[in-house]
């Protein structure tokens, strides 16, 4: 199916994720930060990012903005999960240039929704 990356330092947020999109059929990588996670979006060239806000070094959404200025990866859809639900956090969210976004806890079947749906209108 598609190669996803998650970005998120938590790391049991990222076996829950791993296990249920390697079950969807998805290829899964993984980085712990946003640091990382750009770095390996720039050379992995992932099909899709779901990634944490408030993460170590640089947050979800700085990481959103730098990988939606950059040519090679600016059309890589990013779905956002973040524990903060507020609507100004998900303005904040949209403004950073997600794709969408969620709160955690996510429903996990949306989710598969969500990026089937992103995937397709990728293609």
């Amino acid at each position: 199916m598609a190669k996803i990356l998650i970005v998120d330092d938590d790391v049991s947020n990222r076996d829950i994720l791993k296990t249920r999109l390697e079950a969807a059929g998805h290829t899964v990588a993984e980085a712990g930060n946003g640091e990382a996670g750009i770095k390996m979006a720039g050379d992995l060239a992932p099909d899709l990012i779901v990634m944490d806000v408030m993460m170590p070094k640089i947050d979800g959404r700085a990481a959103c903005r730098t990988l939606k200025a950059d040519p090679k990866t600016k059309n890589i859809p990013v779905v956002m999960l973040t524990a903060r639900t507020q609507q100004m956090e998900e303005l904040r969210g949209w403004e950073a240039g997600a794709d969408e976004y969620l709160a955690k806890p996510c429903d996990h079947r949306n989710l598969l929704e969500i990026i089937t749906r992103l995937l397709n209108a990728k293609s």
